[in-house]
């Protein structure tokens, strides 16, 4: 029984279906205007693990997993106008950009990524469908949702209404009945995206998009709505509204799940404390995807996650030893207690002790290493083709070198080319262990097999 912490209750709950055959997930993906910072790739992460065990449990033709790209929007808009390229150019390379990224970080592709682009018929028609009810207005050339048309607004999120209002009077545009009333439709000025409406020529809002494009991939109402927790006003509560509006009342969602956000050696991340940085700028720098993958996985998905130096080392140790395990060995059953703990609200950090506890049975002769390798590539980890940057590597030549070099220093006493080729070795990455038995050398964090063809 898979159990979720389901935001709309403040509850954690048993996962029912409403068809075990079709079980159906939504996430709010990226605006395409940048690369995808590590805040963005914990939310992948998170829910493509989800969608793992969605499938583990199901089956995996019996999920099907949807997550947009908002390729309209004006952030997008903005970078155009200061790049001085096309707008679709900037979203097609970006696009890419993140579809490269994600999978470095061993995310599968969902089912269906759309594009807001191609749903702007649905966008249009939801809004007339709106504006029917008496759900929306038409406004010198907007169309606005009505918020207090709708009287469970703010239920979501649990904000006050005072605590609304006082936040929506910012600069409050003067054709809003209510400062609250937000925006499904608004027109487009000559050289800005726009397509023709009813109201005009135009472009959508940015809540009305993930209502109309989940409606129609996955029907009125489907079982799980993911995003991050910044999410979750205005934006997820707008998109409660203006779908129960539009669908006769009936539930966007029946279990809302929320990622807390990431830190960086306990604080936000952010491009004014100098420490924001893109998973590119981490894969460029030699960290490995998998790695990444690992320390994300590494905090409960609701709590918030710290990012340091000593965990990425953690990380790349550990996946070194486990792989070096599991190199001959073929997928087994996933162990029922990494499967257990993913399906008490994906705890993903109770998942990885356990698996750290096969490692142990493994060298004990106690558990075989297909059940180590099935339980991790249920994580996303341990998965074929991602895992080069931690092949097995002959270092014996330069064992016999070092062991020689070693001797001759043992009967001179002089220890400075020992201690020099020590010094390169470990700034390449390589572990050395010296006994009275000898030498051991292995590849450790940071390992750079580059760096060692010079040495002797």
């Amino acid at each position: 029984m898979i159990r979720l912490t389901n935001f709309a209750t403040r509850r954690k709950e048993p996962f029912e279906p409403l068809d075990p055959e079709n079980v159906r997930m939504y996430v709010c993906g990226p605006t395409v205007y940048d690369r995808a910072h590590m805040g963005n790739a914990r939310s992948a992460v998170v829910f493509d693990t989800l969608y793992r065990l969605l499938r583990h449990t199901y089956g995996e033709g019996a999920v099907t997993y949807v997550r947009n790209i908002t390729d309209v929007d004006d952030k997008i808009n903005a970078r155009a106008a200061e790049s001085g390229r096309s707008i679709a150019d900037i979203t097609a390379e970006t696009t890419g950009w993140y579809v490269e990224d994600m999978a470095a970080l061993c995310c599968l592709s969902p089912d269906e990524t759309p594009r807001a682009t191609d749903y702007i018929g649905q966008m249009i028609a939801m809004t007339e469908r709106l504006i029917a009810e008496g759900h929306a207005y038409e406004a010198e050339g907007h169309v606005l949702f009505s918020v207090s048309s709708y009287e469970h607004y703010g239920a979501f999120s649990g904000r006050s209404l005072e605590d609304m209002q006082a936040g929506a009077r910012v600069e409050v545009a003067p054709y809003k009945r209510d400062p609250m009333d937000f925006v499904l439709w608004k027109p487009s000025e000559e050289g800005l995206p726009g397509w023709d409406s009813p109201w005009g020529r135009g472009r959508p809002g940015w809540h009305i998009e993930c209502s109309a494009m989940s409606e129609a991939l996955l029907g009125r109402t489907f079982d799980i709505h993911g995003g991050g927790g910044d999410l979750i006003f205005p934006h997820h509560e707008n998109e409660i509204a203006q779908s129960a509006c539009a669908h006769d009342g009936a539930p966007m969602a029946r279990y809302w799940l929320h990622n807390e956000m990431l830190q960086v050696d306990g604080r936000k991340m952010s491009k004014s404390l100098g420490n924001f940085f893109t998973v590119r700028d981490r894969l460029d720098q030699g960290t490995p995807g998998e790695v990444m993958r690992f320390v994300l996985l590494s905090a409960h998905y609701r709590k918030p996650m710290d990012w340091t130096e000593d965990k990425i080392q953690g990380a790349e140790s550990a996946l070194r030893r486990w792989r070096a395990l599991t190199t001959d060995a073929e997928p087994g059953t996933p162990d029922p207690q990494v499967v257990e703990a993913l399906s008490d609200d994906l705890n993903t950090a109770g998942a990885q002790a356990v698996l750290h506890q096969l490692v142990a049975g493994i060298e004990a002769g106690e558990v075989e290493a297909g059940v180590l390798l099935a339980s991790a590539q249920l994580m996303g980890l341990l998965t074929p083709g991602i895992g080069e940057w931690a092949d097995a590597v002959d270092l014996s030549a330069l064992e016999t070198a070092f062991s020689n070099i070693r001797a001759e220093a043992m009967q001179t006493k002089d220890f400075s080319e020992l201690d020099a080729l020590k010094a390169r070795l470990v700034a390449a990455g390589v572990e050395v262990k010296m006994s009275r038995e000898g030498v051991a050398l292995s590849p450790g964090v940071g390992f750079d097999a580059d760096a060692l063809k010079e040495l002797p």
